[in-house]
């Protein structure tokens, strides 16, 4: 989880796996803050690493035959591609991508983000929806600062309510008159008399 959650930047997951996961991935990030040759070694030891591919990247990994498959993710003498840069002796018009691994990215990537940050690198969304089966709670965990915009406009606030109250304070002050006057529909009125009737009657 921790690896998609580095290659992805946020993974869904139950409620329950994510606050499990949370004090482990900040404790990785912690060591790729460090960026010496012994946090390297703690984490490939923590974190078993693998090779990641962007979502644009997998889809035309998805494409390819095994042959290139493998050349993608492992150089012709065997070892696996780890910065994402293709090698000289590749075609470049075949072979656009190479796979970077999950240490890299993080080191690289994802740790200089929270350089300044002390800690709290991740946070937990609670989703309304539950899995289907067994019906436990949903969450996503993502990393801070990976999160993006939503679509649609921002909300507006609820003004006009507070603007009446505020109105209506200002009144009672004596600050400005009451929007509604004595002829207004909160005002009583009398009904019309003929000249010579008088109130009495």
């Amino acid at each position: 989880m921790a690896q998609s959650l580095f290659q992805h930047g946020e993974i869904e997951t139950t409620l329950t796996k994510a606050k499990e996961t949370r004090p482990f991935v900040e404790k990785l990030i912690t060591l790729a803050r460090k960026n010496t040759l012994h946090s390297r070694q703690r984490l490939i030891a923590l974190l078993n690493d693998r090779a990641a591919l962007s979502q644009d990247e997998q889809e035309r990994y998805d494409g390819m035959s095994s042959a290139q498959r493998e050349r993608v993710l492992t150089s012709r003498s065997g070892r696996r591609h780890r910065t994402g840069q293709v090698p000289a002796s590749y075609n470049k018009k075949t072979y656009t991508f190479v796979a970077k691994s999950v240490i890299h990215r993080l080191i690289n990537d994802v740790a200089p983000m929270f350089k300044d940050r002390p800690g709290g690198y991740t946070r937990i969304i609670r989703l309304a929806k539950r899995r289907i089966g067994d019906n436990s709670d949903l969450a996503i965990l993502q990393l801070v600062g990976t999160e993006t915009a939503t679509a649609g406009s921002p909300r507006k606030p609820a003004m006009p309510r507070r603007q009446t109250a505020a109105g209506r304070i200002r009144a009672l002050e004596g600050k400005t008159s009451p929007k509604k006057s004595a002829s207004g529909k909160g005002a009583k009125q009398e009904p019309k008399r003929a000249e010579g009737e008088s109130a009495a009657e």
